[in-house]
This record gives structure tokens, sequence and C-alpha cells, in this order.
């Protein structure tokens, strides 16, 4: 490992919590639905200097990683106005070996591309004690079962609900001799339990939300192993984020910390793994999503983000004013006979230029805010008597979701064990 920092999980994540907690105001705020951000009078010279960075500072900025080193924080443009440096220092977890693993091309087969190399960064990083039970958690078609099977020489089940993606992965492995055991299995259900002991190792590569923290709470009730590269924290039935430790209730509280599930996508906002046709795809529909804005507004006499439907890639609709038609019918607008589409068109990409030059100072937060979310699930594991380490299994260029948390129990622990708002 590289770049190891001697911090504690607890401390690092006491740490963020209280920079988090602090600035909350920056990154709780959507510059996509207000036309002027909640921040903006208190840090007046934070807002004109992000207002006023140029196209090519923009777009570098898109492709760098502020954090990938301390001294790198301070050379961002807006970095006088903010607190890169200290949360470069608490982002900075340490990395695993970046050479993947060399698997047979023929694996691959009907895997996606970026997906295989995922997999090929994960998957050697999975421990085997010398009677663990392999099981992948969502597994879907079973591909990293089947990878990890036929690496690994070993057995491995794979937990799927849809019973077709299990018949074409029971399939798969057939014809790959990959010794890989597809069960039809729904892991919010109370019998998904049944499927772990102390002797599995539940193994998931990117499941999301409340599925992540299903493995997590039934792998601590029985003290099976964890290797988990989680993803998508905001696909959660609640409403409001409770954390998962104690620790993290007890900051949570002290630093006023308030995360609502709208809120927990900012970790996951980043598309440095999208094609450039699909970001310029991406800029095209926020442009004319905006410029509905400023329509609606005018139309309903009210100076308020109206949310409109979001719709599947390639199904937006081929014109501004056949995507304002649409958008109009969902709300209940009716439109008038005569608008200057091209005027309109304008003022969305200058809305545009407006939000993402804003918006710099959310995404600034976004790893921060997923480091605390995967902390949290460290902690909670810690205290349930486990041993966790927490490391990045691969480069953001390749997926930026590339925490991976490793986690063994410790049998001798008490799992009654809380954590009190006197001890933080």
């Amino acid at each position: 490992m590289t770049g190891h920092i001697a911090l504690s999980h607890r401390e690092r994540f006491k740490r963020l919590s209280a920079l988090l907690g602090a600035w909350q105001s920056l990154w709780q705020s959507a510059p996509f639905h207000q036309r002027m951000p909640g921040w903006a009078a208190a840090y007046p010279a934070l807002y004109d200097a992000a207002r006023a960075l140029d196209a090519d500072t923009l777009a570098g900025l898109h492709e760098d990683d502020p954090y990938a080193s301390p001294a790198g924080s301070m050379a961002h443009p807006l970095a006088e106005h903010l607190p890169l440096e200290r949360l470069a220092h608490l982002c900075a977890v340490p990395s695993l070996a970046t050479e993947r693993a060399s698997l047979p091309a023929a694996w691959a087969t009907h895997v996606g591309g970026r997906k295989w190399r995922q997999i090929e960064a994960f998957a050697p990083h999975v421990p085997l004690g010398p009677e663990a039970r392999l099981v992948e958690w969502c597994a879907g078609k079973g591909h990293l079962a089947r990878a990890l099977s036929r690496l690994h020489q070993q057995p491995v089940t794979a937990l799927e609900w849809q019973p077709t993606l299990c018949r074409e992965g029971q399939q798969l492995a057939a014809r790959q001799g990959a010794r890989v055991t597809m069960l039809e299995q729904d892991v919010m259900a109370a019998t998904a339990a049944d499927r772990l002991t102390a002797s599995s190792q539940v193994v998931a590569l990117h499941a999301c939300g409340d599925l992540h923290v299903r493995l997590l709470e039934l792998a601590a009730d029985c003290g099976a192993g964890v290797s988990l590269a989680p993803c998508c924290y905001q696909r959660t039935a609640a409403a409001r984020y409770r954390p998962l430790s104690a620790t993290g209730r007890a900051l949570a509280a002290r630093d006023a910390l308030a995360l609502e599930r709208d809120t927990l996508a900012l970790a996951v906002q980043e598309t440095v793994t999208a094609p450039r046709q699909v970001r310029r795809q991406r800029r095209r529909n926020g442009a004319w999503r905006l410029a509905f804005d400023l329509l609606q507004r005018e139309l309903r006499g009210i100076d308020s983000y109206l949310p409109v439907p979001s719709l599947a890639y390639g199904r937006m609709p081929p014109t501004l004013a056949e995507f304002c038609a649409w958008a109009a019918e969902c709300k209940g607008l009716v439109l008038p006979s005569r608008i200057d589409w091209a005027d309109l068109e304008a003022r969305g990409w200058q809305r545009l230029d407006e939000v993402e030059r804003l918006e710099v100072v959310r995404q600034l937060f976004r790893r921060p805010l997923e480091l605390w979310l995967v902390l949290d699930r460290v902690l909670m594991l810690e205290e349930a008597g486990y041993t966790v380490t927490l490391a990045t299994f691969c480069a953001r260029q390749l997926t930026p979701r590339n925490l991976l948390i490793q986690a063994a129990c410790d049998a001798r622990h008490d799992h009654s064990s809380e954590v009190s708002h006197d001890a933080l």
C-alpha cells in the first residue's frame, strides 16, 4: 500500500464530520435549482471567484482530482476560500496495488469492457481463508462470481433476485466451467440471513444503497467476512440518512449534519468515466432543463424550481420546443403560442454556464461526503467487533467508486458496545 496517513478511521471520520458540518451551506445548496445560491451573501469573495472561472480552467477542473495530493489541492483556483488542504489530507486513503489480475480474455465474454477491468482490479483483493465460503451479493449474471471462482479455484455462491439473470448466469458459468451456483434471493428478505455464516466471505462490487447496508447488517450479525465497494448511497427507502454507526449518530448530532436522500446523490455525481459524447448530451439536456426552468418561472409567476421527471438516455426530444411541450404537459402548464425558442435556448445555455461554475464549489465536497459515508460503514463494522481496512482498489478514471472496505470479525468482541457523546 502507498499513501497511508496515520489516522484512525474514527479520528478521520471525526475531522471530516466537523468540516462537513461547518461548510454544509455550500454543499447542501444545489445551484441547478437556485437562481442565487443560499451561501452567496455569506461568502461573496468565493461566489465572485467561482463565477469568474474561465472556460479552459473549468474544463480542466472537471478532469482533475482536487484531492490527489494536499499540494495539488492548494493549486485549485478556489483554494484560498475553502479548507481544501485539510480535506485533501482527510481524503488521502491508502491505495492497493494498481496492477490488475491477468485473467484470460475469454473470461470477459458477455461483460462490458469497463466493468471487466473493474472486476480485474477488484477480484485479486478478495481474501480467502482456509475455510472461507465465497458469496457474491447482488450478483446480476455472476460476472464477478465466475472470475473469483476461476481465479481462486473456489466454488462461489451468487445471490440475485431476478430469475432471468440467475438462469443466464448459471448458463454462462456452465459454459465457462466456473464453479458458481446462482441462487434466486431477494437480499432484503428475511431469508437472506440464511445465506451467510461466520465462514462466509461476502463480496459485492458496487452494490447500491440499502442493498449494501443490508449486507453489512447481516454480515455483522453472524461474523461473516466482508469485501465491499459501495455505491449509490441515495438509493435508500429512508427520506433522511440515519448514520449506521453509533459514532456517526453522535457526530451528526454534534455537527448538525442533516443528510436528506437527495443530498446523498452528491457523493456519486462524477462523470470521469462517461464517454465524451455522453457528456455533451448531458450538457445539452441540462441547458434545456434550465431553459424550461426559466420559462416555467415566468409562466407561473413563481420564482422557484419546478422538478421535471428524468428521461432515460436517448429519450430526450430532438428540439427544445418539443422538450418544453413535454415538460409543460407533465406539470400541467399551458405554453404560449409564440415563444422565441432561439432566445430561450441561449438563456438556458447562459444559465448552464453559471450553474457549472457554482457547481465547482459544491463538487469539492463530493469526495469528502462519500468518504464520510464509507467511514460510517467502516465504523459500524468496527463497533461490531471487526478489524477493517479501507483503501482504493483502482484509479478513479476506471471508476470513481473505487473505495474498498475489507472486514474480518474478531469473535472475541462484545457486540453490544456503543459510543457515547462524551467519548467524542
